[in-house]
């Protein structure tokens, strides 16, 4: 006899199809994958199995026959500079991004003069700037994480200035009607309600950021993912350059999943009626 509507049997059910979905979808992705690389269409150059980029992987990962990871460095560590190099570059882009578009959502003179050039740097992708970048910074760290920084401060100040400045009057003249300063206003009424449009804005950051990374990474990237994985291309070494992009790409979703959970611990209000 089939479960009743709302039986525990239906629910389980309701659970598992959801979660079985990713895992399928996976499934039938490394079945295609392995039966194009099978196939002969591509040499194993351009398409390799899957089997030989989890060697790729294992050997990225360990030390084997006397050599350490890649270019005597391991995946995880490639992985960890790389995040040091995004956290610092992201994080100084998002507090300027925040300070920018408080500034810009309340006090007008200030986004009139900024948000064209706001919106200017947006539309450049980073390798326009990267080379202008070296020119200016060198070859070591202080172009990566300036390219990063540049990356991420558009989307949290665009974000934050449309925040700002959607902020209902109506909250604003009902605070100062109670005595609060301008400051009074900013930080427990245009905050508040801004953060949620923020805490997007910060996603987006990021996202961007990791996007930029490789970018990041062209000249002097070793140690690094985005260096690793330039460098791997060079050489054809095409099990490598993929190992390097399912880390990005895994770590990635890793991120704006935590980045998640903070947004809706910190606005839990958000998305309810």
């Amino acid at each position: 006899m089939p479960p009743r509507p709302g039986s525990p049997a239906r629910g389980v059910g309701a659970r598992v199809r959801p979660a079985a979905l990713p895992v399928g979808s996976l499934l039938l992705f490394l079945v295609l994958w392995q039966l194009l690389a099978a196939s002969g269409t591509w040499s194993a150059t351009l398409v390799p199995p899957p089997a030989k980029v989890w060697d790729a992987f294992i050997d990225v990962s360990t030390t084997h026959d006397g050599v350490r990871g890649y270019n005597g460095t391991t995946l995880v560590e490639h992985l960890g500079i790389s995040l040091q190099r995004i956290a610092l570059g992201a994080g100084i882009g998002i507090a300027a991004g925040v300070v920018f578009g408080l500034l810009m959502g309340t006090v007008g003179w200030v986004r009139s003069l900024f948000e064209p050039w706001i919106t200017f740097l947006r539309t450049l992708p980073p390798l326009a700037y990267f080379s202008l970048l070296i020119i200016w910074l060198g070859i070591n760290e202080e172009p990566k994480v300036t390219l990063l920084a540049v990356a991420a401060f558009p989307p949290v100040a665009v974000s934050t200035t449309t925040a700002v400045a959607a902020v209902p009057k109506s909250l604003i003249e009902a605070a100062r009607a109670l005595g609060a300063s301008r400051l009074d206003v900013v930080r427990d009424v245009v905050v508040p309600s801004a953060l949620p449009e923020t805490l997007t804005g910060v996603r987006l950051a990021v996202g961007v950021a990791y996007s930029s990374l490789v970018a990041a990474e062209l000249v002097n990237g070793l140690p690094g993912i985005g260096g690793m994985v330039k460098d791997a291309a060079n050489y054809n070494n095409t099990p490598v350059v993929l190992v390097g992009i399912i880390a990005i790409g895994v770590s990635g979703l890793v991120i704006d999943g935590l980045l998640l959970r903070l947004e809706r611990a910190v606005v839990p209000w958000r998305g309810r009626a």
